[in-house]
């Protein structure tokens, strides 16, 4: 059994509140995904599917390096604020501007908040949890994020189905303002700040990338790719095989990665971070071939619930051996790098899997084979790589 002293002296209320405000957060942005290519085709702008997500990733990965550098210099709880309050502004304004070109600028405005938020999260908890219970704490706070994954894409598609888009739009802003308000509550960790200054808002080279964590930035970019896929193309084929509700297969994959988020973290910090990187890498490569051959709602299902699995152990692993690398003084810059990863695989799978599923149903099967080779390479490179790697003690 835990030792409920030490338990109460890691996971304080503040761990808490900010694993509740991620609910939120994750929740609003997640639970219009679903039904955004629907909507972007009655707008009259179904050949930009696939810049639904992508857009979205540009501003995420342009943003990172100033978010990593605010969180070092100004605050963790500023960063996070800040990328709610984008989420909140941004859903307001869907109703609002209902053209083709509207639309593709608010996909490109929305993204900044997942630039900022993630990465003052993580930078917090690095701050407030000992390195060897990270990977559980990291686990933990995916887990917060992963409700809100589930949640969202389930309530977004019954409001679109019973009340309008509308509603969806203004649920989602609400959830955010929600986040918004509890970070708000959450004491800062940054002992060091430094003024408000033009400074802030240079980028060095240096600022942009933190060479420490390669490693686990070269994974990150090929696992990444299947998810920029599945939030791309996933709607359609849920469709093809008739599932009428598109974020019902969003809801198999997150409640998985549910499931094994916190167990991934805590099997990282005592068998290593890149020995839970090879299987679940492993498990994201037979994921995503299941779904290339997928020809029924129970194929595509079973296929989606492993890459929950998959992913689930992958991304809090990664956050964790990027934590475990970065400089102790740039632990924002060493976060931050990370998800730049994260969202340039991310991007590259919406752009190029829309590419080459070209609105073709028959396309399906290269789209999702693309996915698995990319997953293998790094289940290849994580198993015969001899590179470093630093664990917690």
């Amino acid at each position: 059994m835990s030792d409920p002293v030490r338990l109460e002296k890691t996971y304080t209320k503040p761990f808490w509140l900010m694993c509740l405000s991620s609910l939120l957060f994750f929740a609003s942005f997640n639970m219009i995904v679903p039904e955004l290519p629907a909507y972007l085709t009655s707008l009259g702008g179904a050949e930009y599917k696939g810049f639904i997500i992508s857009l979205f990733t540009i501003t995420a990965l342009l943003s990172r390096p100033f978010s990593g550098k605010i969180a070092d210099r100004l605050g963790r709880v500023p960063v996070m604020m800040a990328g709610s309050i984008v989420c909140f502004a941004c859903s307001l304004m869907y109703p609002v501007l209902t053209s083709v070109a509207g639309f593709l600028l608010l996909r490109l405005i929305h993204g900044f908040s997942t630039g900022f938020t993630p990465t003052g999260q993580t930078a917090y908890l690095a701050d407030i949890v000992p390195a060897s219970k990270r990977g559980e704490a990291v686990g933990l706070l995916g887990t917060a994020g992963t409700l809100g994954m589930a949640g969202g894409p389930a309530i977004g598609g019954l409001l679109a189905n019973q009340f309008g888009i509308n509603a969806m739009f203004y649920c989602s802003s609400a959830f955010a303002i929600l986040s918004v308000i509890i970070v708000a509550n959450i004491k800062e960790t940054l002992k060091e700040k430094h003024p408000i200054s033009v400074a802030l808002l240079k980028i060095s080279k240096d600022d942009l990338f933190e060479p420490r964590v390669l490693v686990p930035c070269f994974i990150m970019v090929l696992c990444a790719y299947s998810y920029g896929t599945m939030l791309t193309v996933i709607p359609d084929f849920s469709v093809h095989v008739g599932i009428k509700n598109k974020g019902l297969l969003f809801t198999y994959f997150t409640v998985a990665s549910l499931v094994v988020r916190l167990l991934g973290g805590k099997a990282s910090d005592r068998w290593g971070r890149r020995a839970v990187l090879r299987i679940s890498s492993l498990i994201i490569a037979i994921a995503t071939l299941t779904m290339a051959f997928a020809d029924s709602p129970l194929q595509l299902i079973t296929g989606m619930a492993l890459y929950g699995l998959g992913h689930g152990a992958t991304s809090p692993t990664l956050l964790a051996w990027a934590t475990d690398l970065s400089n102790a003084r740039f632990k924002g810059r060493g976060i931050a790098s990370l998800y730049i990863f994260m969202e340039l695989g991310i991007g590259l799978g919406a752009f190029i899997s829309g590419f080459i599923y070209g609105n073709q149903s028959s396309n399906f099967f290269v789209t999702f084979t693309v996915c698995s080779s990319l997953a293998a390479l790094a289940f290849l490179h994580l198993t015969f790589s001899r590179s470093p790697v630093k664990i917690p003690s």
